[in-house]
């Protein structure tokens, strides 16, 4: 199906028409039983919603709308709709779900420490916000005008949260099978480049190895934040007992710690 018959599928859908009596015309919206207000409303929700379809194929639009929305529009807009927090509870569960079958079948002589390592290593922030961008879900979100301009739409925990809510709409969309093969497509795949890594992160590897030498926790600390908020760098720098033994720069808190983890972990003879 083209583009042109995809939409018309998709209005026709919402308004309760048969797409063939769409007509492509400068009176579109006349067609449609719309006024010029609702209809420009409703297009420039047509361009919210153009999210990876070949990926993630709703036949429910409010669904992924409402899973593409963020608490802090809601509460600029009232009494519109909910936010997706449910979806993402529920999404969640989905993705753990299935993540943890497949694992345990593709893996039947590792013990539990490592298939929770692996399933961590897939569904963690980092790997679920990496695919929320190569499926332009930023471009789409509904966020409210303050957290738009803090940088909403490239914020790692805001992303990673929107992709588990669409999973959980996708499931009541249609069902089970369907979001397997969007799981299995977009995360399963990326199984044969994780395993060929370490899977613990380096923060995880750096407190194993201190605790092995019968040392304290590494201790974290921000050095300084640079930059607008929407496009803020974190200086971070690790101490183990005492001494410092790595240094970070990254978008967020957390990617400094692991940059300065790795570096310190570089230099591990020195603990």
């Amino acid at each position: 199906m083209d583009k042109v018959n995809e939409i018309k599928s998709l209005l026709a859908e919402q308004i309760g028409v048969e797409a063939e009596d769409i007509k492509e015309t400068d009176s579109f919206s006349e067609d449609l039983h719309m006024g010029p207000a609702e209809m420009a409303d409703f297009s420039e929700t047509l361009k919210k919603l153009e999210v990876d379809m070949a990926k993630i194929d709703f036949t429910n639009i409010e669904l992924l709308k409402h899973a593409l929305t963020h608490k802090s529009w809601v509460n600029e807009h009232k009494n519109e709709r909910g936010s997706n927090e449910r979806l993402e509870f529920l999404g969640d569960a989905v993705l753990e779900f299935i993540v943890s079958c497949e694992i345990y079948k593709k893996f039947p002589d590792k013990n539990e420490g490592y298939l929770t390592s692996l399933r961590a290593n897939l569904v963690n922030t980092q790997n679920l916000a990496a695919l929320a961008l190569r499926l332009n879900v930023g471009e789409t979100l509904y966020l409210s005008k303050g957290e738009e301009e803090g940088g909403g739409r490239e914020n790692p925990s805001l992303l990673a949260d929107t992709l588990e809510a669409i999973i959980g709409a996708l499931f009541l969309d249609q069902d089970i099978s369907k979001v397997y093969e969007f799981i299995n497509e977009n995360l399963i795949s990326e199984i044969p480049i994780k395993v060929a890594k370490p899977l613990k992160d380096a923060k995880s590897r750096l407190q194993e190895l201190a605790q092995s030498k019968g040392l304290s926790a590494p201790k974290y600390k921000v050095l300084e934040e640079r930059g607008p908020d929407h496009n803020k760098q974190f200086v971070v720098e690790v101490f183990v007992k005492g001494k410092k033994e790595g240094h970070g720069i990254g978008k967020s808190k957390s990617a400094s710690e692991q940059i300065a983890a790795e570096e310190a972990l570089k230099s591990s003879n020195s603990i």
